[in-house]
């Protein structure tokens, strides 16, 4: 790796490369991850699931499993009853959007192959497992929908009950909203003086295929329930148990431990908590349960699955004039907690970092018998990213000029900052000129554009193909008024709290519940410097609802930029707190105390004291003013007044064996603006994942469903996560635009990588057999149909329609979507 970085030089402990604290627990197996766990007199859970995508449950027949050694229980949904509660929807896109019920275990249908339909309750997990297999379930198979644009037909109905499988349109049009003209008329002057361009794009379906299976531990027997769970939202799921099972949210704690990652795929309410809830609670007895890995792969949300029709209109000189997004969206079986909005959180971004003066969004989401479909790393951002990204290179080909010369033509100048885009949203700062310069030199643009042209002058076997993607992204999902507005069914702010203790430590409680991001280290890092004190002595609490008793919990890039906002507010508020006390102290006036470096100093003066003796006065409580309480604890919440905004420019360069469809990454090297960074080592850690991630679906990570849909990926075997091996070094580096909307000036990064690569991948795919009349290559890019967009037509190279024709074909062949 090759880290470059244009930021101020750091000073203090924000800026500096500090190993993760966390890290040293982590890697020597010294922390407890949920199913570490152990209760005295705990049972354990298995669950039945269906094998089918849809049916009717006729009978179920417990009786053998219940006979099984050590079985304490067998139960049904239809023994549940209403007293499983609900998984929940917290953001109906539409007033009118259809979703159907969805209890964590049916008694009547299932609607994905997975559902859970009895669990088993034993001793051992073993034991539990075994009975399960004992459990004999009757089903009525019924016709399932499978296939995303027939499900969008109602051809087949995933919920007949429901009488449509289109659940919610959303629609946002810039003419309408008054931020822009009319797409329609800018579509039909480009088609008589300019240019139009329509594409189809397919976003696969994803899985989030994080290190750590879900778990879940449920203590019924003290004042409290508690709950153990492998998840990123404590916060929101204590709240969402309190709604739907009639619980006092008092009388529930929820406790995130060590969390082995999420992607999003652990911001859930899932049946597996609610049935393991409800279990413990009618038993009087702590049980556990942890899925297999095939369960996870098959039965925890997925993520992406959409159509993209797009259309382009442009002026002869690449001026971009109107954009046209029409998207198909795959909920799966159910409408999960964020489901049906995470398509909608594209619409911000479709214009990406353009200014494109007439806009039309729409989005259809669509039910089908798959495994539901939420957020995954970038959630809507990395799907329209990839389909603005695609879209320039076509306008770009179509109109023979330099990808890179099209963007610049287009996009917004660092000095037309504040920037309000044609979608509404106000970019508060950003320098798309400054990432991309870098980003060229360090690439060596010219010199692969170079190579590239000699290598088709001679026709070499082995092609080279430049990828590009100039992305932004909207990170830290707030302010709670814009998320109002949406109808999203919580708000967008955050709390911390920091505690001065008399021993000079500091205690720093998050509403932000870390799964791997560091938050104890860059957070210690904030508070020492804002507090003076050393980084060693900063604790950092977080993830359990009794001592972190208020938070929104972590995703969408939101930690640093909501969270940290909010412990810098609390720990001014410690100052603020010392400061009288201070001057008390030390004989003085409040006024002529200056804080610098953790200690109170009379102007003009050697006179001064720590922040530290003062907690120790304060502790004593001997010699306080008049009027003023014995604490410095504060507290602080923090909503936004604006997303943060963080850009870059990523290039890609591959070399593709046109006779086998062979590739190789070459080089790879992206430039990031995410505003002042805290912790270099931490940043270059996200993007780094990020990155693989985003190449990951580029090449090859792809759930697939075969004609009964039965995922068919649901093994490490056949869901290709890339690893270390498979991956080259990347050149990263970063240009700094601070954010105007937040004290530290920072922007997010965690989902930077993953929104970006995926399109400069492709690009450079499609643009190494472009001259083969290759105007795409369905994701993810694997030999075998990179050879056949080469070779579509025998004896000779494609034409665009031959190709297109191939490709129907092969959707035809493929009626799950799934890999040829």
């Amino acid at each position: 790796m090759t880290v470059t970085e244009d930021a101020p030089a750091a000073t203090k402990e924000v800026g500096k490369d500090r190993r993760r604290k966390e890290d040293q627990r982590l890697i020597t197996g010294r922390t407890k991850w949920t199913d570490n766990i152990q209760l005295t007199g705990m049972l354990h859970a298995a669950m039945v699931r269906s094998p089918f995508a849809h049916a009717r449950i006729t009978s179920i027949d417990t009786s053998e499993a219940k006979a099984a050694p050590n079985v304490v229980a067998v139960l049904t949904g239809a023994d549940l009853g209403e007293g499983q509660g609900v998984c929940i929807n917290a953001w109906p896109i539409t007033p009118d959007q259809k979703a159907p019920n969805h209890l964590p275990m049916p008694s009547d249908r299932v609607a994905f192959a997975g559902e859970i339909v009895a669990v088993v309750i034993a001793r051992s997990a073993a034991e539990a497992r075994d009975a399960a297999e004992l459990v004999d379930v009757d089903y009525d198979e019924l016709p399932a929908a499978l296939d995303l644009r027939e499900a969008a037909e109602d051809k087949v109905l995933a919920h007949p009950d429901l009488g449509t499988n289109k659940s919610a349109l959303w629609v946002f049009d810039s003419g309408q909203a008054g931020t822009g003209g009319d797409v329609e008329e800018a579509i039909t002057k480009a088609r008589s003086d300019g240019i139009v361009i329509e594409r189809e794009f397919r976003q696969q379906r994803l899985i989030p295929a994080f290190m750590e299976p879900r778990s879940v531990v449920v203590d019924p027997t003290g004042e409290q329930v508690t709950m153990w769970s492998a998840t990123q939202i404590p916060h929101i799921l204590r709240f969402a148990l309190a709604a739907t099972t009639g619980v006092p949210e008092s009388k529930i704690r929820v406790i995130a431990p060590d969390v082995g990652g999420g992607f999003g795929g652990k911001l859930q309410t899932t049946p597996e908590e609610w049935i393991i809830w409800a279990v413990a609670r009618r038993l009087g007895k702590p049980v556990k349960y942890t899925e297999t890995r095939s369960e996870s792969l098959m039965s925890g949300h997925h993520g992406r699955d959409q159509w993209q029709k797009l259309t382009m209109a442009a002026t002869k000189d690449g001026t971009l004039t109107g954009f046209k997004v029409e998207l198909l969206a795959d909920l799966g079986a159910y409408v999960a907690i964020v489901g049906g909005g995470v398509p909608v959180l594209g619409a911000f971004m479709f214009n990406a970092i353009y200014k494109i003066p007439a806009y039309h969004f729409a989005c259809q989401t669509v039910l089908t018998n798959k495994t539901w479909t939420d957020a995954y790393r970038g959630a809507g951002r990395p799907e329209a990213t990839f389909g603005v990204e695609r879209m320039m290179d076509e306008l770009a080909a179509e109109l023979g000029m330099d990808p890179l010369e099209l963007r610049e033509k287009n996009w917004i100048k660092h000095e037309e900052f504040p920037f309000t885009t044609v979608a509404g949203l106000e970019y508060d700062s950003g320098n798309y000129e400054a990432a991309t310069d870098k980003a060229k030199e360090i690439f060596g643009y010219d010199e692969l554009r170079a190579e590239q042209q000699r290598r088709r002058d001679s026709n070499d076997p082995v092609q080279l193909g430049i990828g590009i993607s100039t992305f932004t992204e909207m990170c830290g999902l707030a302010p709670s008024r814009v998320l109002g507005s949406l109808d999203y069914g919580a708000g967008g702010w955050e709390h911390a709290s920091v505690r001065m203790l008399a021993t000079g430590t500091v205690e720093v409680v998050t509403g932000a519940s870390p799964h791997g991001q560091g938050h104890e280290t860059a957070w210690s890092q904030i508070v020492a410097d804002r507090l003076g004190v050393p980084f060693e002595n900063v604790e950092v609490l977080h993830g359990d609802t009794q001592i972190s008793h208020r938070g929104l919990d972590t995703y969408g890039s939101r930690s640093l930029v909501v969270g940290g906002e909010a412990l810098i507010k609390a720990a001014d508020k410690v100052v603020e707190k010392a400061r009288p006390i201070a001057a008390h102290l030390l004989e003085a006036s409040v006024d002529d105390l200056e804080f610098k470096d953790g200690t109170f100093n009379v102007k003009g003066t050697d006179k001064g004291m720590g922040i530290t003796e003062v907690a120790l006065a304060t502790f004593a409580a001997h010699n306080l003013p008049d009027g003023v309480e014995p604490s410095l604890d504060s507290d602080a919440t923090y909503d936004p007044v604006n997303f943060s905004f963080p850009h870059g420019t990523h290039l890609c360069a591959v070399e593709i064996d046109t006779e086998t469809g062979g590739l190789k990454m070459r080089k790879y090297t992206c430039v990031d603006d995410i505003g002042n960074i805290v912790n270099p080592l931490i940043v270059a850690g996200q993007v780094h994942g990020g990155l693989v991630q985003g190449i990951a679906q580029a090449l090859w990570e792809e759930a697939v469903h075969d004609d009964a849909g039965t995922l068919v990926s649901a093994s490490f075997v056949d869901y290709l996560v890339p690893t270390a091996a498979d991956t080259i070094s990347f050149d990263v580096a970063h240009t700094t635009s601070p954010s105007l909307t937040n004290t530290l000036g920072t922007k997010g990064v965690g989902e930077a990588g993953t929104i970006a690569s995926t399109p400069a991948v492709v690009n450079a795919v499609v643009d190494a057999i472009r001259h083969f009349g290759v105007t795409d290559v369905r994701m993810p890019c694997t030999p075998e149909r990179i050879y056949k967009a080469i070779h579509a037509r025998d004896g000779g190279a494609p034409t665009e329609g031959a190709a297109a024709a191939h490709f129907d074909a092969q959707d035809t062949a493929d009626r799950t979507d799934g890999a040829s």
